[in-house]
């Protein structure tokens, strides 16, 4: 797209110098926003995970109070008294 302009045509030689900047410019903006990304996936992931765990620890602690102990084990305890 740029040798179609006219501004490509007429150039006075600090053209080429701007064409650098703003590729430059470009470049780092890219990869910030990569970088932003990236983070932003990460902690997603770890903050996901950590949710899960969280769940995951309430339901077994639900499970262990809803469990009720055998009779074998009444009986053992009753027995010495």
């Amino acid at each position: 797209l740029r040798c179609c302009t006219a501004a490509s045509v007429v150039t006075d030689g600090s053209g080429a110098a701007a064409d650098e900047r703003s590729v430059y410019i470009m470049r780092v903006v890219q990869i910030a926003v990569m970088c932003v990304l990236a983070l932003t996936v990460v902690f997603g992931i770890f903050f996901l995970g950590c949710n899960l765990l969280i769940k995951s620890e309430g339901m077994i602690n639900f499970l262990v109070k809803d469990r009720r102990p055998s009779k074998e084990v009444e009986a053992v305890v009753v027995g010495p008294y």
